[in-house]
């Protein structure tokens, strides 16, 4: 060996040896966990099959209901195909955080083959767009923008046995003049990442110095349309870059900046406790976050938001970047489909309480896409109260009572949760009795009747989808099971019971951050917590809700980092 081959190794010995202790089990831990994540990665080729006397079971879309469905199906009973125009699955809570480089865009998505291959089964996923669904011949039609086809155009069909439609839903700009033109969204990656780049590209145009102080302020000037979770995130998300970080890089500009939110309605944050929402607006206040509630936006251009409101009428602010995000909106290819089945009065996809498509036979809708029908409770009540009242009596004893209200609370689980409420104190009242009394049954159909003017629909969350996801994928990994001993309730119209219980969603509580290291949290049983404690919460469920062990090692890291180092400002 040479020399100076010798005169290396001796410093790569020396500085070895001053690297202090803790440095070098961080070293050795990092290698040795990346060499035993290597060791147990399974390399095997997916194992197509080709779907000989199996059903064809297709999915049209890669959201959280088609993400969890995926995740929850026994792929050797079905030939299972995927068709969707993104090959992964997106952890949407996470977005906002993303437009800030908080989190980086890689590491809250899930490549959708990846989800199968750690379950061991086999599918066929075709990255494309589904644009016509035929009910009638059991065909979906689909556009590759690859343009592989002979005729060039990239089109293919492909049909169905059973077909699972959770293709999500689109921004609702409510045909606002400019909105499309001129807003950025949030509803996918790619959205973050564009409002990152903006974000970055005004701040540089504000620091440049040939322009007037309006300019300035008007270069920073961000805008938030629509006062829901999404843009309160957003708003508390960028107001921590600007005074964590940007500040320090851009200290001449700061003193221009100005983050507004403009809400139509009279507070921000109206699905959360009335609590949560008035420490929200206060401490939006506090830090300077410009709330404009009862505000209409009605026009947008490039340089101004026109907006409108009862006391002021209309005016026009400048802005440099404008968010919107005020709800979501039917997307071309549903709108389309409902016309087909009679459905083309609604807004979403209506199911019943199966998740199936009501006008079509084998197709199941879940998601944003859809909304579970909630019928009216009275339109079965009277055959139920019926068919327990054979004699005819017009009474029913409190025991016999209780037992039809737990059948109906099996269809309805909306009128368990509302009868159990303080609204409905009286109608318990009746049941107080000894369970040999009897009481009237026309008495309790009036109180039941209070129910059909309350009861709400499922709110459209990554929450209510996953869990319909959940639902379905079990209702086919039991398929076989249950046509021969069925489980569900009885039918009121017709002989035996339904195959499976009806969906019934399970609301876990839902989290608001506010910034600075503070989250609102509403969990079940009227818990209301904000606080540095509840952001630690936080953490820890979207930690823990992450798809694979990957994005969540990957999300706490990039928490990590930014504690330690800030965010990236770079313009990549």
């Amino acid at each position: 060996m040479s020399t100076g081959g010798l005169s290396f190794v001796r410093r790569a010995v020396e500085a070895v040896r001053r690297t202090p202790r803790w440095q070098k089990r961080i070293v050795f831990f990092t290698v040795g966990v990346g060499t035993l994540s290597y060791a147990c990665q399974d390399n095997r080729v997916l194992q197509i099959n080709d779907g000989t006397g199996k059903k064809k079971l297709v999915i049209l879309g890669t959201g959280w209901a088609g993400a969890s469905f995926l995740r929850n199906i026994d792929t050797s009973l079905y030939d299972v195909h995927v068709v969707s125009p993104r090959n992964y699955f997106m952890f949407t809570p996470l977005l906002p955080s993303v437009t800030c480089g908080t989190v980086e865009a890689r590491s809250i998505v899930e490549p959708i083959r990846n989800i199968v291959r750690k379950n061991g089964g086999a599918f066929r996923f075709w990255e494309a767009e589904c644009y016509k669904i035929d009910p009638a011949s059991k065909k979906i039609h689909c556009r590759s923008g690859d343009g592989t086809n002979v005729d060039g155009n990239g089109e293919f069909a492909v049909d169905y046995d059973y077909l699972v439609v959770t293709v999500g839903a689109r921004p609702n700009t409510f045909n606002t003049p400019g909105v499309v033109e001129n807003c950025h969204f949030l509803k996918e990656v790619e959205d973050a990442q564009k409002i990152r780049k903006s974000v970055m590209k005004c701040f540089e145009k504000a620091a440049l110095p040939n322009l007037t102080e309006e300019e300035r302020k008007k270069n920073v000037h961000f805008v938030v349309i629509g006062g829901g979770p999404t843009g309160v995130e957003f708003a508390a998300e960028l107001h921590d870059f600007v005074n964590e970080d940007l500040a320090k890089l851009y200290p001449d500009v700061k003193k221009y900046v100005n983050i507004s939110v403009i809400e139509a309605g009279d507070h921000i944050l109206t699905m959360f406790d009335k609590r949560i929402t008035h420490f929200a607006e206060d401490k939006f206040k506090r830090e300077g976050i410009d709330l404009k509630t009862n505000f209409k936006v009605v026009k947008v251009s490039d340089k101004t938001i026109t907006m409108s409101n009862p006391a002021t009428g209309e005016i026009a602010v400048p802005y440099g970047l404008a968010v919107w995000s005020t709800g979501i909106g039917t997307r071309p290819i549903i709108m389309d489909f409902m016309k087909q089945v009679g459905q083309a009065n609604r807004r979403v996809l209506a199911t019943d309480e199966w998740l199936r498509v009501h006008g079509c036979e084998d197709v199941y809708a879940l998601g944003d896409c859809a909304t579970i029908t909630q019928r009216k409770v009275m339109e079965d009540v009277d055959a139920i109260f019926r068919v327990a009242d054979k004699d005819n009596s017009g009474t029913l004893t409190v025991k016999k009572i209780k037992d039809v209200l737990g059948d109906i609370y099996v269809r309805y689980p909306q009128v368990e949760l509302y009868l159990k409420t303080n609204q409905m104190k009286g109608f318990h009242d009746l049941l107080k009795d000894k369970e040999s009394e009897e009481l009237n049954i026309e008495e309790l159909k009036k109180a039941l009747a209070q129910v059909d003017s309350q009861v709400k629909l499922l709110p459209a969350t990554a929450q209510v989808a996953a869990q319909e996801g959940a639902y379905l994928a079990d209702c086919f990994n039991r398929m076989n099971i249950c046509e021969e001993s069925p489980e569900g309730p009885l039918r009121i119209r017709g002989a035996g019971r339904h195959r499976f219980k009806p969906f019934r969603y399970r609301h876990l509580g839902q989290f608001a951050p506010l910034g600075g290291e503070q989250t609102a949290a509403q969990l079940p049983g009227d818990w209301i917590h904000v606080g540095h404690s509840t952001q630690w919460l936080w953490y820890s469920v979207y930690a823990s809700k992450q798809f694979s062990w990957r994005t969540r090692m990957l999300v706490v890291s990039d928490w990590g980092r930014r504690f330690i180092f800030g965010r990236d400002s770079s313009s990549l």
